[in-house]
C-alpha cells in the first residue's frame, strides 16, 4: 500500500462542490419562494416561525440597508479574503468546507443582488431578522473558520 498524499487539487474539488450545491439549493428555494408566495406575506411555521418572502437590501439581518456598491464591495471583500487564505493554505484541514459554504452563500446572495438589487429571504423566525439558506451556509463557514483557526494543526510525520 502506498502512502498517498492529497494533490494541491482535491480541497478546491472539495470546495467548488459544497459551493455549487449551496448555490443550486439557495437558487432553488428563493425560486420556489418568488413563484409560490407573493411579497410581505407570510405563511406560520412550528415554534413561532414563519415562511415569508422579503427584500434585504442590506447585508446580514438588514445591516447598511441601502448601502448598494457599498453592500456588494464588502461581500467581495470579505470573500475575496477568504479565497485568498485557502489559495495560501489549501491543505488546512476542513478549511475546504468552510470556504465552500461562504464562497457558495456569497455567491447565492450576489446573484440575487445582480437580478433583482436586493437579496431574498424567507425564513422568518421570531425576534430575529429574515434569513435565506445562503445566510445559514455563510453563517456555517464563519463557525467552521473559527473552530479551524483555534484548532492547532497538527504535524505531519
Amino acid at each position: 500500500m502506498t502512502n498517498q498524499t492529497p494533490s494541491r487539487s482535491d480541497p478546491c474539488r472539495w470546495a467548488l462542490a459544497v459551493c455549487g450545491l449551496v448555490v443550486a439549493a439557495d437558487q432553488g428555494a428563493k425560486a420556489a419562494v418568488v413563484a409560490n408566495l407573493a411579497p410581505h406575506r407570510a405563511t406560520g411555521l412550528p415554534l413561532g416561525f414563519q415562511f415569508a418572502r422579503v427584500a434585504n437590501h442590506g447585508v446580514a439581518f438588514g445591516f447598511l440597508g441601502g448601502g448598494g456598491p457599498v453592500v456588494v464591495a464588502v461581500t467581495i471583500a470579505a470573500l475575496a479574503f477568504v479565497l485568498v487564505w485557502f489559495a495560501l493554505e489549501p491543505q488546512r484541514p476542513w478549511l475546504w468546507l468552510a470556504v465552500g459554504l461562504i464562497a457558495g452563500g456569497a455567491l447565492g446572495n450576489l446573484a440575487d443582488r445582480a437580478r433583482t438589487g436586493a437579496v431574498i429571504d424567507f425564513i422568518d423566525p421570531p425576534l430575529w431578522p429574515a434569513f435565506n439558506l445562503a445566510d445559514v451556509a455563510i453563517t456555517l463557514g464563519a463557525l467552521a473558520l473559527v473552530v479551524i483557526v483555534i484548532t492547532p494543526e497538527r504535524t505531519r510525520t
